[in-house]
Order: C-alpha cells, then sequence, then structure tokens
C-alpha cells in the first residue's frame, strides 16, 4: 500500500552527502515559510503569542524575514497589541528600517502621534536611515491631529534625508498641508511634483474644500479633467459635490452625478449622502427625496442631512415623519439630528412639536444642548411671536448666550414690531461688541417702521461714526450657464435699459392683481414717491425681471440672496410666479421659498 506524505515531510533520501548542507537550508526555508502562512492567520492575540513561542522554540526568531512578519502581523492588526508588538521588537538583534516603520506605523493606526513620532526619533538616534515608507505614515497621523509644527518638522526630515521626490510623500505633504490650513504651500509641494498619481489631485482638491474654497475647489477638478488621464475617485467627487452644493451650481452638480453613475458601480452611504445635500441646496427637494427613498442604506447622516433639507424648504411636518421613522430604524439621533428637527419646527410654525422634541431631545436620549439647540428655540418661539418666552429662555441658560441668540430675537421683535424687546436684544448684542451691519439695519428698521425717524437716524450716525457699512442686498441668478448679480438700485448692466423696461411691463401687470408696495419697509422719512421709487428697484425684482427675457417660457428661476427677503418682495415674487406662470425658488441665507402659482412654499410664514 502507498502512503502519500507532503513534499514538506519527505526525508532527501537520494540527494548526495555533499548536498546535505543543502538540502537542510532548503528545508529550513519551506518551514519558515509554513510559519509565516500560520501568521497571517492568525485572528487573535492568544493564536499569534502561540505561534510566537513556537518561533522562539525552533529558532526563527533570528530570521528577519519571520521577525518581521510577526511584528507586523501584531502591530497592524485591528486585534493587535502595540505593548506586545514593541517587546517582539526587543528581540530583534539589528533591526532595520522596516521594523522600526512598522511600530510607526503600528501607532500611527491607533492614531498615537506622541509615541508614532518618539519611535521615529529612536531610529534616527540607532542610526537607521528613515526611508521613502517612514514618512506617509507620520504625516497621516500629523494630518489627522491638526499637528502643523510636527508636520513641518517632519517635511524638514524629508529634505534632509531626500527623499522630496517620492510622489508618495509629496502627496501626504499636500494632505497634511490642506488639512492644517496651508492650502498655499500644498499648492507649492503639487506644483513641484514631476509625477502625479490621482491622490495628489485628490488631496489638493480635498485641501480647497476643507477650507471652503469651492470655486478653487472646481477649478483644480476642472484641470484635472483637461489632463484626460484621471478616473476622479469617490472621495473626490464628494468635495465636487459639496462644492457645487455650497456655490448653488446645479448643472456642475448634475454633471458629476451623471459621472458617478456612469463610471461607479454602486454609490456608497457618503456619495449618496453628498448627493442629497447638494440637491436639497440647489433647490431640488424633491430629487433629494427620491434618491434618499432609493437608499437601502440610511445611516444617521443621511436622516440628519434630508430633516435639514427640508427644514430649509419650510416642509416641517415631513421633517417630523422622516425624524419618527428613524427612531423607528432604532437610529439613535445626535445633536445634530436635532439641530435639523428643532430647524424644521421653526420654519413651518410647529410650536408645541417644537418644545416636545426639545425635552425629548434632553430628557430621553440624554443630549445637552448646545447653543445652536437653544438658537433654534429661540427662533420658533419669536416667530410665532412668543417674544417674551424666547426671553425667558435665553435668560435661563446654563450658557452665555451669543450673538445669534439675540440677533434671532431682534428679527423676531422686527417683524412683531415689539420695539421695547427689540431694544433689550440690540442693547445685549452690542455689549458683545458685534459688528455685524445686518444688527444695526433690523434695528433701523424696526425703528423705520415705528416711524422713530430720529432713533433711527441716531443708528445710522453710529454705523458711521464706527465705521460700519451695510453690505447691499443681492442677488445672483442663472441664464444661459452664465451666473448674474444685481444690486439693489443697480444700472451697471449692458441690458440694463432692457430689464427696467421689464419691471414697468410687471408692475403695469401687478397693478391688475391689486398690487400695491408696503412702504412702511422703507428705511428713509421721505415722500411715498421716492419710497415706491426704492422698492421698485430691489435686487429681487431686478432679478426676477432679467430671468424673464433671458430664460425660456415656463422654465424655472433660481436666485440666491446674500440677506433676508423683505415682506414686499415676498408678495411681489408670488404674484408674478402666477402671472407669468413661472416656478420661482429663492434662496437667503436660511431657507429656500418656492413660488408657484401665487403662492409660496413657506405659507408665508417666515
Amino acid at each position: 500500500m502507498m502512503v502519500r506524505t507532503s513534499v514538506l515531510y519527505q526525508t532527501p533520501f537520494l540527494i548526495p552527502q555533499e548536498d546535505h548542507a543543502k538540502a537542510k537550508e532548503f528545508n529550513f526555508i519551506l518551514k519558515e515559510q509554513e510559519w509565516i502562512s500560520m501568521i497571517k492567520k492568525c485572528n487573535n492575540m492568544l493564536e499569534l503569542k502561540q505561534i510566537h513561542g513556537q518561533i522562539l522554540k525552533l529558532g526563527f526568531i533570528c530570521n528577519s524575514f519571520c521577525v518581521g512578519n510577526l511584528l507586523s502581523t501584531c502591530a497592524l492588526s485591528e486585534w493587535g497589541s502595540m505593548d506586545y508588538a514593541c517587546s517582539i521588537f526587543g528581540e530583534i538583534i539589528d533591526p532595520g528600517s522596516f521594523e522600526y516603520n512598522t511600530l510607526i506605523r503600528g501607532y500611527v493606526k491607533d492614531m498615537n502621534l506622541e509615541e508614532a513620532l518618539l519611535w521615529y526619533i529612536h531610529m534616527i538616534e540607532d542610526g537607521v536611515e528613515p526611508d521613502n515608507f517612514s514618512y506617509p505614515a507620520l504625516l497621516k497621523v500629523c494630518a489627522r491631529f491638526r499637528a502643523l509644527k510636527e508636520g513641518k518638522q517632519i517635511h524638514g526630515q524629508v529634505l534632509k534625508f531626500g527623499h522630496e521626490d517620492d510622489m508618495f510623500v509629496q502627496n501626504s505633504l499636500i494632505n497634511i498641508y490642506g488639512k492644517c490650513g496651508e492650502i498655499r504651500q500644498s499648492c507649492i509641494v503639487f506644483e513641484q511634483m514631476d509625477q502625479r498619481s490621482i491622490a495628489s489631485w485628490s488631496a489638493l482638491i480635498a485641501g480647497h474644500a476643507n477650507l471652503g474654497l469651492w470655486s478653487d475647489c472646481l477649478k483644480v477638478f476642472g484641470e484635472m479633467n483637461t489632463e484626460g488621464c484621471w478616473r476622479a475617485e469617490e472621495s473626490t467627487l464628494v468635495s465636487v459635490i459639496s462644492a457645487c452644493a455650497h456655490l448653488d451650481a446645479l448643472d456642475f452638480g448634475k454633471a458629476t452625478h451623471g459621472y458617478l453613475l456612469r463610471n461607479m458601480t454602486g454609490l456608497n452611504v457618503i456619495v449618496e449622502t453628498s448627493l442629497i445635500d447638494m440637491y436639497v441646496k440647489c433647490g431640488c427637494l424633491e430629487k433629494g427625496l427620491f434618491l434618499f427613498q432609493r437608499m437601502t442604506n440610511k445611516n444617521q447622516m443621511s436622516y440628519s442631512t434630508i430633516i435639514s433639507g427640508l427644514a430649509m424648504h419650510g416642509r416641517g411636518e415631513e421633517a417630523l415623519r422622516i425624524y419618527h421613522e428613524m427612531l423607528k430604524e432604532r437610529l439613535e439621533p445626535d445633536d445634530v439630528v436635532y439641530v435639523g428637527v428643532l430647524s424644521a419646527c421653526s420654519h413651518a410654525g410647529l410650536v408645541e412639536e417644537g418644545l416636545k422634541c426639545f425635552d425629548r431631545m434632553r430628557l430621553e436620549h440624554r443630549i445637552e444642548p448646545t447653543i445652536q439647540h437653544y438658537g433654534c428655540m429661540v427662533d420658533l418661539l419669536g416667530r410665532a411671536g412668543r417674544l417674551e418666552e424666547a426671553l425667558e429662555l435665553i435668560k435661563g441658560m446654563s450658557m452665555e448666550p451669543n450673538d445669534v441668540l439675540w440677533r434671532s430675537l431682534l428679527s423676531a421683535c422686527r417683524v412683531h414690531r415689539n420695539v421695547e424687546l427689540g431694544e433689550v436684544a440690540a442693547k445685549n448684542l452690542f455689549k458683545l461688541k458685534s459688528r455685524n451691519a445686518s444688527d444695526y439695519v433690523m434695528l433701523c428698521n424696526m425703528y423705520a417702521q415705528a416711524k422713530m425717524w430720529e432713533k433711527m437716524a441716531a443708528i445710522r450716525t453710529k454705523m458711521v461714526n464706527e465705521g460700519i457699512s451695510q453690505v447691499p442686498g443681492s442677488c445672483l441668478v442663472e441664464a444661459n450657464r452664465k451666473v448674474y448679480k444685481f444690486v439693489s438700485q443697480d444700472r451697471p448692466h449692458t441690458c440694463s435699459d432692457v430689464v427696467y423696461d421689464m419691471l414697468h411691463q410687471m408692475e403695469w401687470q401687478l397693478k391688475f392683481e391689486g398690487y400695491s408696495p408696503d412702504t412702511s419697509l422703507a428705511l428713509f422719512d421721505v415722500d411715498e414717491e421716492e419710497k415706491r421709487q426704492r422698492l421698485s428697484t430691489h435686487c429681487q425684482k431686478l432679478a426676477i425681471a432679467f430671468a424673464l427675457i433671458k430664460t425660456s417660457q415656463g422654465s424655472p428661476i433660481r436666485i440666491v440672496r446674500n440677506v433676508r427677503m423683505c415682506r414686499d418682495c415676498h408678495t411681489y415674487t408670488k404674484l408674478i410666479s402666477m402671472i407669468y406662470e413661472r416656478d420661482i425658488i429663492v434662496r437667503d441665507r436660511n431657507r429656500f421659498h418656492h413660488f408657484k402659482d401665487g403662492a409660496c412654499s413657506c405659507k408665508d410664514y417666515w
């Protein structure tokens, strides 16, 4: 009977006597390979320790390749132990850069910046020269902790040891400088590269996105595409989608979405959430909702994004429905989710629901209210005219109120024409050394509505004396793939005569609908005709007139404002949407208004 035996354990009887030494070495190598294979199959520290003991008995610990695998498995596995890895390192007679790099990478995995840097210093002190694998890990952990000082020191070491031309090191430098706000330094490293990879472009785009340099972010992405030899990674496209969301660049965002669908087999939850965020911030709420409903895996961030999006669009009831759906899915809401929920209640006038959610956040989910939550609650009560309750809430806070809370109360007092409480809010704002021009303008508005012209003049004088200049209201409108800017009483455009002619036509049509300008909003004690003239050339009206001329019949008009819409512009736009049968979507600093068939999505509550 023939017995099968592993080749590994067969005795080399046919090998000549003089080759026995070579055969022994050959078997040693085979044994070593077996142990390395077993090391790689370890799933926990107990298994690793048992194999370590056997290796010590057999004497394989003297072999650098075997011990290197043991060290890297212990240091880099999720279940590993850095203390035990250090004890293995101590058994190595003459450690080289690989062993030191392994320990550094292990501490980077554990996000231990101090130990990672300490082992780099040990390596230098022991006379072991770092290689190009030493620096990416160190720079990664410095970027994670925004340790710019240490990152610059490592950059100096890179130059000292001559690794400044290594592409992986350069990519890591671009990354750390971008995350630490030194985007110019990132650009310098990028420009000095002889060879670039997709990671180089991704790091530079992410650096611009990290600083909110959204236009530059899209510019770099465009340059990458111009080269035509790079396929963008998902992380890069997330930065691009975020840029589109902040710039209201819907067409660019749609193109990026199309690129993702053509080139990615499946989108992960981060990319899907970024797309939802982009669509809702660009005014396409229905598209964002559609994507959300189609998601197979939803996480806390997905729910938070759609709830905040619904809040921006004034769809409070739907936001609460999705919030309750999230609770049914046993996903724990965090403080960010509750900011969206409370904001949704505020924009939709759901006061009692908002108060219940605030209590539920504190008592059931044990989330300590932040200044943002209190800001939402002050806004909620203030919009509803419950100004005294809003003031009491501010006074009862466990933290010092900031300018946002007092500004929110001042805004509510202006809307509800409560001069007395408005002056209390303004006084506290000015105590905080606020130099925000909008605070002074709101106070002026309130005095103008109350016809308190002397007090209004005093505030205007104070603004001049303190060098506080008002930022003029402006609107951006897109037509024929170009973005145009309009400022109130604006006449710099080449087609200004045509725009003003269109304004006169619109006013004529509005008269038949019973429109009368709300001259109580005029900030100057002048005659009624001048007040009407000033109101007629508000930036939003100019932008709508321009869009009606330049865009095709039936297409939606999208406008972005830099300040809150006035009540007169709101009434005006509702009527224009009905007369000209256009959907008009206006985004200000806080929310969206969808005007259609003479009505607004805010239901006149904003």
